[in-house]
This record gives C-alpha cells, structure tokens and sequence, in this order.
C-alpha cells in the first residue's frame, strides 16, 4: 500500500519542482547570485561545517544542500523527485558546485549512498511524508559516523492537526496518527503567479515523542530539543512577521517550529 502513496506523491512532487523554481519563496536568481536558502535556526544550530560531510535527507532540488557546499561542507542529497534531482545537478554544476545527489525513497537511501557522514541534515515539511520513523531513524543512525550529528529542523506536529482546506482552519486530525491523511487541492505551498496545479498527497502525523523514541531507539542520544514560535517561511493562514522577519500566530498558543540535535556517540 506504501508504494501508492510514494507513487502518488513523487508524481506531485515532480510537477511542483518547475512552480517552486519559479516562485518568489525560493528566490532562484538570488540563489544562483550567492544568496544562501539556508535560515536562521539551522545556521545558528550547525555553524562550523566546513570540511565536513554533511547527508541532506529529501533536499528538494537542492538548495539547502548547495547552500551548506557553499559553505564548505562535502554534501550529498536526497530526494524521491526525479526532477527535483534532476534540477539539483543541474544547479549543482550551473553553480561549479561539488555535491552529489541521488533519486531514491528516503527508505532505500542505504542501496544508494554507503558512505558515513559527520552529519545528517533534513528540515521544513520532511517527516511527514514517513510513515515508519523507526526505520528512518535506523537509517539516519547507519549513515552517522561514530560522534557524528543528526540535526533535524521541522515544523511543530501541532502545526499539521489542522485541515487548511477549510476557512478557517479546522483541528481535524490527531497529534500523533498512523492512519494515512489524504488531501487534494489546488495549488502548492510556493506559486510562482503563474501556475496551477492538483496537489495530490498521502501523509502521516508524527508526535515528538515519536520522533525522539525513534532516534534513542536506533542510538542516537538527544542533545536538545527546542520548540519555537516564529516559522521562517509564511505557508500557513494569518501569520504576522515580527521584528526578525520570521512569521508567527497572531496568539501564539503554540509552537510553529522545533529543532533536535542528537549525537552518535562513539562505542
């Protein structure tokens, strides 16, 4: 049944690459001049990665992980869009960059890339498309050095209780939730004015404490956890920016955002 909803997904993914290239939230010509697509929590939270080599589990076409090469990291990205990756190359070598990427399921990334890494990364709308986090930390786990870093940068499972289809938004869906969630609309996170399309996905709601139990499960230790306020992109309904240019809730009942640090340690 999974790969029906892989299958699905990756088809929405592959249509949203050329609209998100396109649009004002990923700022491509700015990209391309030297601006980097990283933001504030994962710059502050990862600030010496030169020389390292750094895993970006679902990089989308690559920003991200061009902009950590930028930075001095040797990087390597994944991706189950096969034009997301396709695009990453090709910005890759636009760009006299030396990163590598590969088109695989997240849950196939140990038949595609063997090496250890002093770091994995992975952020903003990435877990969701999982549904067994054992298995992904496992791999995350598999892919560390020994004392190497898993940093994660995601938005708060809060966040994805509400159905936005729906104005305004509805609390619909549980904290932590196996069971699949369909939605179909029209459109995609990031317009570029122009285009429109069906959005198409199968997700699953994951709790944090899924998500730490997974990663203590496969060996990982936690060296934090932080939860945050303020989200550095606006994708969600009724956002105010504030004074950092970052995008909270008008009440600030609940976090938008949390980070996780966790370190393989040596045995």
């Amino acid at each position: 049944m999974n790969d029906n909803y892989f299958k699905t997904n990756k088809e929405t993914w592959n249509q949203k690459v050329a609209i998100h290239a396109k649009s004002e939230m990923y700022a491509m010509e700015a990209f391309k001049l030297g601006a980097t697509s990283l933001m504030k929590y994962e710059l502050a939270s990862l600030p010496d990665i030169q020389g390292k080599s750094l895993l970006h589990l679902q990089c989308h076409f690559g920003q991200d992980t061009l902009s950590w090469a930028r930075m001095g990291a040797k990087c390597t990205g994944i991706d189950l869009s096969d034009e997301a990756i396709k695009l990453a190359r090709s910005l890759n070598e636009e760009l006299s960059l030396d990163a590598q990427f590969h088109c695989c399921n997240l849950y196939d990334v140990n038949t595609h890339v063997t090496d250890t890494f002093d770091i994995v990364f992975t952020s903003y709308g990435v877990i969701g498309w999982l549904p067994n986090l054992h298995e992904w930390a496992q791999i995350i786990a598999s892919r560390l050095k020994e004392g190497g870093t898993f940093y994660m940068v995601e938005f708060h499972p809060i966040v994805w209780m509400f159905d936005y289809l729906q104005t305004p938004p509805k609390l619909a869906y549980a904290y932590s939730q196996e069971e699949v969630i369909y939605e179909e609309y029209e459109g995609t996170y990031a317009e570029d004015g122009e285009t429109t399309m069906i959005s198409k996905e199968y997700a699953w709601n994951h709790g944090l404490g899924d998500v730490i139990n997974a990663l203590i499960s496969a060996g990982l230790t936690i060296e934090f956890l932080t939860e945050h306020d303020a989200s550095p992109y606006n994708v969600l309904p009724n956002l105010t920016q504030n004074k950092e240019g970052l995008y909270e809730t008008k009440d600030q009942l609940y976090p938008l955002i949390y980070e996780l640090k966790a370190i393989k340690k040596p045995r």
